[in-house]
Parts: structure tokens; sequence; C-alpha cells
């Protein structure tokens, strides 16, 4: 286990943990019509597509562009359930581009040429400030943006600092903002103090290099501001990969999986690569996770 570090120095560390969006995860009733929508009249890549008999589920993973460098969406078919309750907390996903057969909200923003078409998740939270300040301390995101109208609603934006868009593959080394990368807008309703979750949305999952640390700094947001962690950082059985999990203040999901490390003098081929992160990502267990980085490492240097 990581030795103990000052709560101070945590909460700084996580705003320069390496870090960015991966994927959003829901359910749907239908996935076959539901990837023929997303493909046909929404122009996304049906990335792949698994069939997991034994345990009673189908996936897909659909996007922009490969899930090592772009924010995806993983759809997860349940056998015998064709419909689900999206609940009245969850907003909308938002695409970068000029009717959703489950009844998801996509909205469309006329933008010009983005690296990240698939570039929000909306959220509604019962308290605005809350939700601000544990996302800032929790996760180590920044706030972009706020805006208040009484007539409509307030809108948060916050952004993950070290996660902007694939730092590792870019060379300039500067953040880029909302208009480049993928945000969470927060939505927070005069009046309105509980929203049902249903059981359709499930999470957003973001990367870290350090599964311990990340969860002591969830720890500490949690302490002061609420949330629940609901694993413990460890090992998943048979992966060796070390998790954690837990919920925000409002009961929302976030999940941190290990970051994809690609560069054109890495010494691990693309194909162990990809096998591995397959071997992940099929486990039942990575439902809101925190994966470390280096254990990822380590497990590929295993199968060279």
């Amino acid at each position: 286990m990581a030795e103990t570090v000052p709560s101070e120095h945590l909460v700084e560390w996580a705003k320069t943990d390496n870090r960015r969006f991966l994927h959003a995860v829901y359910r749907v009733g239908n996935l076959d019509k539901t990837i023929k929508f997303y493909t046909e009249c929404l122009g996304m890549q049906l990335l792949r597509k698994r069939d997991i008999p034994e345990e009673n589920y189908s996936n897909a993973f659909l996007g922009f562009g490969p899930e090592e460098t772009h924010f995806v969406l993983e759809l997860t078919y349940n056998y015998g359930k064709d419909s689900y309750d999206i609940g009245s907390g969850f907003g909308h996903f938002a695409i970068a581009t000029e009717d959703d057969p489950d009844d998801y909200t996509f909205e469309l923003i006329q933008r010009g040429p983005t690296p990240e078409p698939l570039c929000q998740v909306m959220l509604r939270v019962t308290d605005l400030d809350r939700a601000i300040n544990f996302y800032e301390k929790a996760l180590g995101m920044k706030l972009l943006r706020k805006k208040d109208n009484k007539k409509y609603k307030v809108n948060v934006l916050l952004f993950i600092i070290a996660a902007v868009l694939c730092v590792h593959y870019s060379d300039d080394g500067v953040m880029h903002d909302e208009m480049e990368s993928t945000v969470l807008e927060l939505t927070y309703n005069y009046g309105v103090t509980e929203y049902t979750k249903g059981d359709a949305y499930a999470q957003i999952a973001i990367s870290t290099d350090d599964v311990y640390k990340s969860a002591e700094v969830v720890n500490l947001a949690i302490q002061e501001l609420g949330g629940k962690i609901t694993r413990q950082p460890g090992p998943i059985p048979g992966i060796n990969t070390k998790i954690t999990s837990f919920l925000d203040p409002d009961g929302w999901k976030i999940a941190q999986h290990c970051n994809i490390l690609i560069a054109s003098k890495a010494a691990y081929s693309r194909v162990k690569l990809i096998d591995f992160l397959l071997n992940i990502l099929a486990s039942k267990h990575l439902v809101e996770v925190l994966v470390d980085n280096q254990d990822f490492l380590k497990e590929l240097h295993k199968e060279e």
C-alpha cells in the first residue's frame, strides 16, 4: 500500500494526476437498434461489440474515434430487459456537430472542427456549490464557467485539468478548453431537492495514475461533503489490477480506469495492450472504479 501523504498534498496531487474522460456507461433495451441510430444518425463509429452469454449481457463501444484518444460510449444490453427508467436526474449528452431509441437526450452544439466531438455529459444535482466543491476536491476538476439563469437553470461546467484531451498524445503541454475537450456539466434546478436515478444510466469513467492516492483524495472530500466509498482500493481477483469505487454526494457513480499510454517508442505491443484492456473491461466488477496506471503497466511487462 502507498505511504501516507498529507491531505493538502493529496488535494494538490489530484489536480495534476494524469487523467482524461474515458467513457460513459449506460443500459439500453435494444442494442442493435441503438447502434444503428448512433452510427447512421449521429455518425459515430462502432469500435467494438461483444456478447457475454454466461453473464446474460452484451455491450458495444461507440464514439467518434479510437478509445485510446477519445471519450466514448459503452452501451450495455441485459438479456430479457427491453426498457429502463432513465430517472429525472440524468440530463443529456452533448455532441459538437453541425431522438434516441432509448429516450436519452443528446444536445447538438453548433461548433467548428473539434478533436473531441462527444464533448459533454450533463447531470442534475441538488446542491450546486457542494457538487462543484466535491468534484474540484475529489477529482481535481477545474471550474470553467458558471451561469445563473433563474428562468431556466444554473449550469456549471467542470473540467479535469490534467486530463485535457490525451496528455500523452500532445506535445504542446497546453490545457485545452471546453471547445476542444469533454466536460461535465452539472445542473441545479431551483426548488428541486431530489432526483430519481432510474436503472439505465450507469457511470462516467475517468483515468488515474495512482488508485491509492485517488481513494485517499476522494475520502477527504467525502468526509467533508458527503458521498460513499463503496470499495476500498485493492486488486480485482484474477486480473491483479487495483481498483476502488465511490459515489458522489448526489449518488452519481464515477469510474476511473488506467490510462492508455501509447507512443511511437513504447515498449508494449498494441496487440498486448488491447488484449489486456479487453480482459479488464470484461470484468463485471468494473462499475465505478479507479484503476492504477502503474499496475496496468506492470501487467503489460509481465506479458512481454
